[in-house]
């Protein structure tokens, strides 16, 4: 066979990597000259900002030095006073040595006079000379117009002597005596080509220019002679002291050719990588071809024993049709054996637990890999896991949701059995329910509380981690796998004791009731007896409905048969209620009733039964009162006066809250009030709170606020007035005093 896929795997680099080369070269070119462009730019305006500053700090240092030398040398005084002049000559000679010495002293210093105003005479360094004779008396002229000005002229022309020739200077005065006098001026020139060198000096020709251009944009000087080959201005810095603009750049032809070295570089560079990769990749494929020739040689012999190559493929597909081959091969193969494991194990689980074919257990727990890793591990129990609110959970989760929770809390349990130390195997023996065998070493008690525990955590786990809540049923403890049945069926018999065992959520099967708790005639017993009190309207009902589920809690009957019992309570009472009124038989009968028997049904606990059906009767009976109420008011008031001995200490308690209670007016219920009892509401219920103050008072060691709290009062001051004007004395002196209750009371009302 040829080899195809080694050179189309050779060829197939070559244009990706060409493709990656030139893009580099090109992206490399672009930075380099970016790169070397800003710099370019930035290293100009660095050694244009050095220029001005260098020239401003010699301008100004030029100004200081001569001022200062004016300000401090007496001389320059005397001889702008003519008179101390021409007593005193050596002034003047004074005067010019020091124009002299500053001159001397600094290279950019041309020249430097003193004018008197007095009699129009000019110093020099060359002596004094008079004002007509003087060859710069022009700008003398423009000086004593604009004696204010402060900054340096334009550049001029300038001559001291007539025999001399013009020198291009810049010049600044002052008025004497400093700063502001009237007797004369100092005149400062500065040699414009001295300024020129100065400048030069700090400049490459060969590598950038510079230009100087004045306010009005006219050239002052320029580093290379023809300004239109200088090549493109990169920087304009201004000179404030003197309002010139410095442009600068790099002389046309040399940034180019920088660039250019530079490029030249990086191609070479990348003309050196490229050949070096192509070397590589021919080194690099044939190496990595020989494993796949070898793989090769192997299939193309496996295929000649089978077909004798009869289908002519190259490298690539007959690798991809092998391959192909063995992977459907090894998943059918793992989901045949993941399939048989699986129902292996589930079929082993429920023999198990329904104690059918276990004399080999040991060989087939061992081919299921089912075997404990402890071997010591001698007792086991059974765990029911039942799913609460099981028809919310159908309905909010899609099938396959459904099944991947399962499958995530089968794990999750199993993996917190291991946590304490417990051999787990969980499966699903029902839709809602799961059974888990755990196994245990240990003593009896210290096994029964880690499966207890664990029941715990899973529980609590699964909550708040999953938003779902489990009840756990587990059944004994025994000794033997085999016998795994006997913890199997008591543990199912717990979970139909989740209403009255299932507080926590965890039941062991060792608190199940005994066959005392199966006879039901006085649970029909109290329901009768509540079914009675309600029809009397006499309010006992509630003591009866405690009564029975505090029987209920006691007996630990079946969820069933707890159902059973109070729907059977219910019976009873609609064929005592249901032909009363239309109201009162929408409760047990019709669409109404239905809804709630289904509420009832989906009840998980007991207290949650209790405070539904508490809620239900009240319901009922408050219905049954407002439709006595036109023949008989003592059935209201009744349940009115035990409604009020019952929540007396809430501060809210009032005509309106009975009003809206019992559904009748404030008005009504003040009427029935004082009808049956001959007092007002008020005075009833401060005579109930009071009474129970006293005992409290001389019961308790309470605080006064505390006993203000629990009689409904918001403050210990209200109680106190209240109690004083009841009973006679205040809270503080009735404990003094350990008086009994009611010996102290006085029959005065609010």
């Amino acid at each position: 066979m040829k080899k195809n896929w080694y050179r189309r795997m050779l060829l197939s680099y070559f244009p990706i990597f060409l493709f990656t080369v030139t893009i580099l070269i090109f992206l490399s070119f672009i930075m380099v000259n970016e790169i070397s462009h800003k710099e370019t730019v930035k290293a100009d305006r660095i050694s244009t900002g050095y220029i001005t500053d260098t020239l401003t700090r010699s301008l100004r240092v030029i100004e200081s030095s001569v001022l200062e030398e004016v300000e401090k040398n007496a001389h320059y005084r005397e001889f702008l006073n003519v008179e101390r002049t021409q007593e005193n000559r050596e002034a003047i000679f004074n005067v010019v040595d020091s124009m002299r010495s500053l001159i001397a002293n600094d290279s950019l210093l041309d020249s430097m006079y003193v004018y008197r105003i007095e009699d129009k005479q000019v110093l020099t360094r060359i002596g004094l000379v008079a004002y007509e004779d003087f060859a710069d008396r022009s700008f003398l002229d423009q000086a004593l117009q604009n004696a204010s000005y402060q900054g340096w002229s334009s550049i001029r022309n300038y001559h001291e002597l007539s025999m001399e020739s013009d020198k291009r200077v810049i010049t600044m005065y002052k008025r004497e005596p400093l700063p502001f006098g009237t007797e004369g001026l100092v005149v400062i020139n500065v040699n414009m080509y001295a300024v020129e060198r100065l400048i030069q000096s700090m400049k490459s020709d060969s590598v950038t220019f510079l230009h100087i251009k004045d306010k009005d944009g006219k050239l002052l000087f320029s580093t290379v002679p023809n300004q239109d080959n200088s090549g493109k201005v990169l920087n304009q810095v201004t000179l404030d002291l003197m309002g010139w603009t410095f442009e600068s750049g790099i002389v046309a032809g040399q940034l180019f050719l920088w660039v250019s070295v530079i490029s030249y570089v990086w191609v070479i560079i990348g003309l050196l990588t490229v050949v070096f990769a192509i070397f590589y990749i021919i080194y690099i494929t044939r190496k990595n071809y020989k494993p796949i020739r070898v793989m090769m040689n192997r299939i193309e012999s496996i295929q000649l024993q089978n077909d004798g190559f009869s289908i002519k493929m190259d490298e690539l597909s007959l690798i991809d049709r092998t391959l192909e081959n063995l992977i459907q091969q090894t998943e059918d193969y793992e989901k045949e054996q993941n399939e048989n494991l699986l129902i292996g194990r589930k079929q082993l689980f429920f023999e198990l637990i329904q104690g059918e074919n276990v004399s080999q257990i040991n060989e087939r727990l061992n081919k299921l890999k089912l075997l404990p890793e402890d071997r010591d591990v001698l007792q086991f129990a059974f765990i029911v896991v039942e799913i609460g609110h099981y028809g919310q959970f159908r309905s909010g989760f899609s099938v396959r949701d459904q099944n991947t929770l399962k499958f995530a809390l089968s794990n999750v349990l199993q993996e917190l059995a291991r946590d304490e130390e417990m051999q787990a195997w969980a499966e699903w023996i029902g839709e809602s329910r799961m059974g888990i065998i755990v196994g245990i070493s240990g003593g009896e008690r210290e096994a029964k509380e880690h499966i207890r525990q664990f029941a715990e955590k899973g529980s609590l786990w699964v909550t708040e981690n999953l938003r779902m809540s489990l009840t756990f049923g587990i059944g004994p403890l025994i000794q033997g796998l085999e016998k795994i049945t006997a913890s199997y069926k008591p543990a199912v018999e717990a979970m139909h004791h989740k209403m009255s065992l299932g507080k926590d959520a965890v039941i062991m099967s060792e608190n199940l009731p005994g066959q005392k708790a199966r006879k039901s005639y006085k649970h029909l017993q109290l329901a009768a007896d509540l079914v009675r009190e309600f029809r009397l309207s006499t309010g006992e009902w509630r003591i009866h409905f405690e009564q029975i589920f505090e029987a209920l809690e006691a007996d630990c009957l079946k969820d069933e048969d707890i159902r059973m019992l109070l729907l059977t309570m219910m019976d009873m009472l609609g064929s005592e209620l249901g032909n009363v009124s239309e109201d009162l038989r929408e409760h047990f009968a019709g669409e109404k009733a239905e809804q709630w028997k289904q509420t009832m049904e989906e009840t998980a606990t007991l207290e949650q039964l209790r405070s539904l059906f508490l809620e239900h009767l009240t319901e009922i009976y408050r219905l049954y009162v407002a439709y006595c109420e036109t023949k008989n008011h003592k059935a209201m008031i009744n349940e009115m006066k035990a409604y009020i001995e019952e929540n007396f200490v809430d501060p809210d308690l009032s005509l309106k809250h009975l009003s809206d209670r019992f559904h009748i007016s404030g008005k009504y219920a003040s009427y029935l009030f004082k009808e049956e009892f001959n007092m007002k509401f008020v005075d009833f219920i401060v005579q109930l709170r009071m009474e129970h103050a006293e005992g409290l008072l001389a019961e308790t060691e309470d605080s006064v606020q505390s006993i203000a709290l629990q009689v409904g009062y918001a403050n210990s001051i209200t109680f106190g007035r209240v109690f004083k004007r009841v009973v006679g004395v205040t809270p503080g002196d009735y404990r003094k005093l350990k008086l009994k209750p009611g010996k102290a009371r006085h029959t005065g009302h609010l």
